[in-house]
């Protein structure tokens, strides 16, 4: 008996080192450059740091990932161009420049549409998600995952936003962004379109008295230095689109897809994860470097939902109607997720 268990055993160990030398075959010496608009600090680099570790580990260190942060290989449209061409493998950018792409992302910027983690997580790992993936292939992408750029708030020299009035008059930096533009003409501040570049420099020389944006991006741009007032507006969940290019994507084994596809969703789990841990942090980080926060109550928050309605039916009307109609269905689903 012992000696046939022996052999059973044998047998077994025989038939996965076979399997695991069939699934190594399956696996190419490749190198995958991968884009993003971040500093090294930020979540969205550290996740791509985690899909790196997740590609060595499942290939065996075939696959290669090289990290290029802070737009080193080119601005958002250049490296979108790149990948559509076959000339770039990955970039991870927010939704702007993929609408200019494929237009029905441009939802995703509406203000107010979720209020909490738990609900853009179902809106977007959901059917409305997979419906906005499933329409890059044909622009030459391919989308494996959403992760996260973090919730949006205003911080301005002059006073805290506690209410919608206190808004009144701010002039404001914005994303060169229709929605965003809109979304804050209808709360009342004097927009200006800005690259973010120039954004410090009109800050410190008071051209701007406001910006908007996730609290790390207030904290690793210095942002702190020349703003007093950080309030928690949460008016826009900012996301980043997982992007890889098709024609890269369709010299891929089944299996090498499977692990690329499998990679980005666990590291989108770890960077969401520590995106909300250094949010928390970043608060009290930016308190320390002497800004003052402040909590919008939800009350308020509602008063300035109900202001930027009218742009949310807006710009609703000029997506496609299935997409439009979907999205809406998943934030009554969503709605009461905490």
């Amino acid at each position: 008996m012992k000696i046939t268990q022996l052999f059973r055993t044998a047998l077994v160990l025989t038939s996965l080192v076979a399997l695991n030398a069939v699934k190594a075959q399956t696996i190419e010496e490749r190198t995958l450059r991968i884009g993003h608009p971040v500093n090294t600090d930020h979540p969205i680099s550290m996740g791509v740091k985690k899909f790196t570790e997740i590609i060595a580990l499942k290939t065996g260190g075939k696959i290669t990932v090289k990290e290029f942060p802070s737009l080193s290989l080119g601005n958002e449209m250049q490296q979108i161009s790149a990948l559509a061409g076959g000339i770039q493998e990955a970039f991870a950018p927010g939704t702007a420049p993929v609408a200019s792409v494929v237009k029905d992302f441009g939802l995703l910027d509406l203000p107010f549409l979720v209020s909490n983690s738990a609900q853009a997580d179902a809106l977007l790992d959901g059917p409305f998600g997979e419906a906005l993936l499933a329409k890059l292939p044909e622009k030459g992408l391919i989308g494996l995952a959403f992760w996260e750029n973090g919730f949006r708030h205003v911080t301005n020299s002059k006073r805290p936003i506690n209410r919608i009035e206190d808004l009144d008059g701010l002039k404001i930096r914005v994303q060169q962004n229709p929605v965003f533009i809109e979304t804050f003409k209808a709360l009342k501040t004097n927009p200006v379109p800005m690259s973010f570049a120039e954004l410090f420099g009109a800050l410190e020389s008071k051209a701007l008295d406001a910006q908007e944006n996730p609290y790390l991006i207030t904290r690793s741009s210095r942002l702190y230095e020349v703003q007093k007032h950080l309030s928690a507006t949460s008016h826009a969940y900012g996301v980043i689109v997982f992007l890889v290019s098709k024609k890269f994507w369709d010299k891929l084994t089944p299996a090498e897809q499977k692990i690329l596809r499998e990679a980005a969703l666990e590291a989108r789990d770890y960077e969401r994860q520590i995106s909300r841990l250094q949010a928390k942090t970043a608060i009290e980080d930016l308190t320390n470097k002497g800004m003052i926060f402040n909590e919008v109550k939800p009350a308020e928050t509602e008063r300035m939902r109900v202001a930027t309605q009218g742009v949310v039916d807006k710009f609703m009307q000029a997506y496609d109607p299935a997409t439009v109609k979907l999205l809406r269905s998943e934030l009554v689903r969503v709605k009461n997720l905490k």
